[in-house]
C-alpha cells in the first residue's frame, strides 16, 4: 500500500490550501482515511477522518468549520480542504489508513508541510 500526500506549502493567515492523498495497492472499502498533523516540538495529533464507504466525517474541535475532508472513490484519493488557516495550523500533515475492525492506523503517507505565516 502506498499513500502519496501532496498540496502543502506556504500560505498567509486566513488563506486556504487543499491537501491530497492518493492511495494505491488495495481496496479501501473497509477502511477510514484520516489526516494527522505534527507541529514542531509537538506530538502527532488527529485532524479529520472519513469513512471510505458512507462518507461519515469526523474532525478535531480546533478545525471544525474550517477544514473539510472528502474522498473520491474512483481516484482512491482523499482531500483536506483547509480554509481560514491560522499560524497554529503550521505542521507536517500526514494521511493514514485506519482499519475499521481493529481501529489501528495501518498505513501512513510521507507527510506534506503546511506553513501558515502571520
Amino acid at each position: 500500500v502506498q499513500l502519496q500526500a501532496s498540496g502543502g506549502g506556504l500560505v498567509q493567515a486566513g488563506g486556504s490550501l487543499r491537501l491530497s492523498c492518493a492511495a494505491s495497492g488495495r481496496t479501501f472499502s473497509n477502511y477510514n482515511m484520516a489526516w494527522f498533523r505534527q507541529a514542531p516540538g509537538k506530538e502527532r495529533e488527529f485532524v479529520a477522518k472519513i469513512r471510505w464507504s458512507g462518507g461519515n466525517t469526523y474532525y478535531t474541535n480546533s478545525v471544525k468549520g474550517r477544514f473539510t475532508i472528502s474522498g473520491d472513490n474512483a481516484k482512491n484519493t482523499v482531500y483536506l480542504q483547509m480554509n481560514s488557516l491560522k499560524p497554529e495550523d503550521t505542521a507536517v500533515y500526514y494521511c493514514a489508513v485506519q482499519a475499521r475492525d481493529s481501529g489501528r492506523y495501518e498505513y501512513w503517507g510521507q507527510g506534506t508541510l503546511v506553513t501558515v505565516s502571520s
